[in-house]
């Protein structure tokens, strides 16, 4: 039997990464330092759950930045999906392809999921806030799509 997700917890370090977007930007965790960042985990491009979240994130973007928060998404979609999904709702921020799982499994959300009663293997959506020094603040491990900013003001 496969392990359930088992996120990263609250004061561990965020592990570092690096990744290139479908614009061939390079997105480096560490870059970040000096700023806390939203990295959040979801299923899938252009799912209903998963477009709300982006969504809610894109229309609240000026107050997160306000908060000196930055924004990453991370799906183990690759960059064509990602381009779509970005170009489809005007999405202000980068979107992370892990199809290869390193990023995903390295933060603990991939694991054993049941859904309508069946199991199989997949992305727990999760939310982790990191904080200035790259250290975890809060990890939302089943995040309200549609209100998702007001969640992470909240925790600020």
């Amino acid at each position: 039997m496969a392990e359930k997700p088992n996120p990263l917890a609250v004061g561990e370090t965020a592990p570092d990464f690096t990744a290139e977007t479908f614009d061939g930007s390079t997105v480096t965790l560490s870059d970040y330092r000096g700023q806390k960042v939203v990295l959040y985990f979801y299923p899938k491009d252009d799912t209903p759950g998963c477009t709300k979240q982006a969504c809610n994130l894109r229309d609240n973007l000026a107050t997160l930045k306000e908060n000196n928060i930055a924004v990453l998404g991370v799906s183990p979609d690759g960059n064509e999906s990602h381009k779509k999904f970005t170009d489809k709702y005007d999405l202000p921020f980068p979107l992370i392809p892990d199809a290869d799982k390193k990023i995903i499994e390295s933060y603990g959300v991939w694991g054993e999921k049941m859904n309508y009663g069946k199991t199989f293997m997949g992305l727990q959506r999760t939310t982790f806030l990191i904080d200035e020094e790259g250290v975890i603040q809060h990890v939302f491990k089943r995040p309200k799509t549609a209100d998702h900013t007001a969640e992470i003001l909240s925790k600020l």
